[in-house]
């Protein structure tokens, strides 16, 4: 079942997308070679508890740490490790949500740790684009399709591949929400955008095959290939006056 917010269930879902968004900030100056993936997720826990909010991955069906910090080849749901260093060159995925007064906020982008490839620059910065692309479409009367046939189509043009096994997803009093939201699709397929849905749009992009494999952890998702894989996500307010990115810092 889809739940549209009222105007003021949208007013305080702000403020943990505006903590989630922070956190991502603070997380992302944090990158850099040495630095272990164990660290960063410390400084992200400190950061949202401080603001008074709890960090949402924290414990979510088990998941051991604040947030999902996936490296190079794995496309979601890494786990912090205090004893995994960042090495330069690595492109490193960071996933967080932080969830104050009954709501939650998802958001999510890759950094760039030192010097990276050519081609590890392309990869995100199509990821991100492709991103903007589909909120484009996060429009009342669209369709869901709409969505992710701009996010597929954007990403494929340039060479790139898109995960099918995992998705986008509703969120606002609980992480995931429905609907689902693929990041490919039929433009003009799917239900009907209204305003006062709340969605989780987060392409994952590979630079190989879309193909995917489940660690024996049971919870981190890398590239079947061993290739780079990237990911951005905000969390997006569909409003009569059009999209609103409420994971967005300033």
């Amino acid at each position: 079942m889809i739940v549209l917010k009222s105007q003021r269930e949208l007013e305080v879902m702000m403020t943990a997308c505006r903590i989630s968004a922070q956190a991502l900030q603070v997380a992302g100056k944090a990158v850099e070679p040495g630095i272990s993936t164990g660290e960063i997720d410390r400084i992200i826990r400190k950061f949202i508890e401080e603001k008074g909010a709890k960090p949402t991955f924290l414990n979510y069906n088990g998941f051991p740490a604040s947030s999902c910090i996936s490296v190079n080849n794995e496309v979601i749901h890494g786990i912090p490790d205090k004893n995994r260093y960042i090495q330069s060159g690595d492109l490193v995925s960071i996933d967080l949500g932080a969830c104050i007064n009954g709501y939650t906020g998802d958001t999510a982008a890759t950094f760039a740790a030192g010097d990276i490839s050519q081609q590890a620059k392309r990869l995100m910065v199509t990821t991100e684009q492709s991103l903007y692309e589909g909120i484009k479409k996060a429009v009342p009367g669209g369709r869901l399709g709409d969505i992710g046939y701009a996010i597929q189509g954007y990403c494929e043009d340039r060479g790139f591949s898109v995960v099918r096994e995992f998705t986008g997803h509703g969120v606002g009093a609980k992480l995931h929400e429905d609907p689902a939201v693929p990041n490919y699709g039929t433009r003009g397929r799917g239900i009907r955008l209204m305003p006062g849905m709340t969605l989780a749009i987060e392409p994952m992009i590979n630079n190989g095959t879309h193909a995917v494999k489940r660690l024996s952890n049971n919870w981190t998702i890398v590239t079947q290939d061993g290739e780079l894989s990237a990911h951005f996500e905000h969390t997006v307010a569909i409003t009569s006056n059009g999209p609103v990115i409420m994971t967005k810092v300033g």
